[in-house]
């Protein structure tokens, strides 16, 4: 049967390093909810309404498997269930713009694919739309479409595209250009005939398999063997870890577009912003009288042209301009505006280090909810867990210590040695070293609970495993800790 709308194939295996602290290996920026409430995940996904555009295929990176599934579902009603494609490593985008082909292509070779990224601003959708529906005859006369953005200043950090002919429309394509240093960038603004690249493409599904079989045809079969090789997990397609790591690393830029003569370009101007440093965000942000931008509490004394981004704490700025500063529990970045770009080496510095802040927050995210680390101790750690309603930790046991739990709201259901009992807000419940236990929650809204780790020995892997029914992946990650 045939595909009558384009299918948007939504790219969301970035890691995000320049907006660090708030966004970490695992709870990237995408996912991070500091645009009018929302993720970036999820605007992108309320571009494409129903009617329009098919369910999207999502290709995500695996770590972020369950933040995909739960941000999906809050929007799910913007158009569908979509697919979700799960990547066990990086292989940037050549990969997933094969995939995604091929995957259209089950459903019908000729169906218009549309590859965006999960983590862009796009603030006018309509005109984002207009301009997809301007590039849609290219795309189903074989073309492969890709979208620039009209740049608005001499921009250093961006790729262009020079572009042919007349002004308006679908042009031809001259050439990609590397990022350019300040005057080459002054005088591409300059020549009215340069656009951002901004990594986003429409193409048939029989175009884009044919141009990989020319261009580069191990990707396409190191790929087809990844899928092949896939198994389903509840609603997520676990591409073959071995195989796909087989894939070569490689931009789509360099596999295919700087070699077809397929390419062309649709101009656009929508409010476009990739989100690459702190200061990209605060341009976007509302801004008082003498430029500062906030998200959480802040107050300005004789400082100008400031951010502040805070999940927690006041911040205060005294006579101080040009300065961001984002505070998170664990980790506070103080820069200049002007080396934003330089965030990255922070982040490079903790990985050598293996420092858990670059991984992530004191809350994380499970199937079944999150947890929050409070306080810990030699022999003790304290943490809060929120479990959403049908949610249920793995049944388990501890070697070394014993925990204490206090219901502060909603229902749990607490197992313990195979005898199961309610308690609401207010009750509390012991597990003694050794003891089997399990936390679920059977009510209608998320349960809260405190919970009191004691002992000789409190690590992460000090536990025993004895049924692992709402553990949905391979790591593990969806038990207690």
């Amino acid at each position: 049967m045939r595909v009558p709308v384009i299918i948007p194939c939504i790219l969301s295996g970035g890691a995000g390093s320049r907006l660090w602290p708030l966004s970490r290996s695992l709870r990237p920026k995408q996912f991070l909810p500091i645009f009018d409430g929302e993720s970036l995940f999820q605007k992108t996904l309320r571009r494409f309404p129903a009617g329009e555009f098919a369910a999207p295929i999502v290709i995500a990176n695996a770590n972020h498997r369950f933040l995909v599934g739960e941000q999906m579902g809050e929007v799910s009603a913007a158009n569908g269930e979509g697919a979700i494609v799960l990547e066990p490593v990086g292989r940037n985008t050549a990969a997933p713009v094969a995939i995604a082909a091929l995957r259209a292509a089950e459903a019908d070779p000729d169906a218009l694919v549309l590859i965006a990224p999960s983590d862009h601003l796009v603030r006018d959708g309509d005109r984002f739309r207009e301009a997809v529906r301007a590039a849609k005859p290219a795309a189903q006369a074989g073309k492969i479409v890709t979208f620039g953005i009209q740049p608005s200043e001499p921009h250093t950090g961006y790729g262009y595209i020079r572009l042919a002919g007349a002004a308006g429309g679908v042009r031809p394509v001259e050439a990609f250009v590397e990022k350019p240093d300040l005057a080459r960038a002054e005088a591409f603004l300059k020549d009215g005939n340069y656009v951002w690249n901004a990594g986003i493409f429409l193409f048939s599904a029989r175009t884009m398999i044919a141009e990989f079989e020319q261009h580069s045809p191990e990707i396409l079969a190191s790929v087809r063997r990844a899928l092949d090789a896939a198994t389903n997990d509840l609603d997520f397609l676990r591409l073959d870890a071995d195989l796909f790591r087989a894939v070569p690393d490689i931009s789509i830029d360099y596999a295919i577009m700087e070699k077809t003569d397929r390419v062309a370009c649709v101009p656009m101007d929508p409010g476009w912003n990739d989100l690459g440093s702190w200061s990209a965000v605060w341009e976007t942000f509302d801004k008082s009288a003498e430029g500062n931008g906030s998200l959480g509490e802040a107050i300005y004394i004789e400082s100008r042209d400031n951010l502040v981004v805070s999940d927690a704490a006041l911040v205060s700025v005294v006579g101080l301009d040009n300065v961001m500063v984002v505070a998170t529990k664990d980790a506070v970045l103080v820069a200049a505006k002007d080396r934003a770009q330089d965030v990255k080496e922070v982040v490079e510095r903790l990985k050598v280090n293996d420092r858990r802040e670059v991984r992530e927050h004191r809350r994380v995210y499970r199937p079944w909810g999150w947890r929050e680390e409070i306080a810990t101790g030699d022999r003790f750690h304290v943490q809060e867990i929120e479990i959403q309603p049908g949610g249920a930790m793995s049944e388990q046991s501890h070697v070394n210590r014993a925990e204490h739990w206090v219901v502060v709201s909603g229902t749990l259901e607490i197992t313990l040695d195979g005898e199961a009992r309610l308690m609401t807000e207010n009750q509390s419940a012991y597990a003694p070293v050794g003891t089997r236990h399990r936390l679920a929650n059977p009510g209608r809204v998320p349960a809260r609970v405190i919970e009191i780790q004691s002992g000789a020995y409190i690590g992460d892997d000090d536990i025993v495993r004895y049924s692992d029914a709402d553990v949905l992946g391979a790591e593990g990650d969806c038990g207690w800790d």
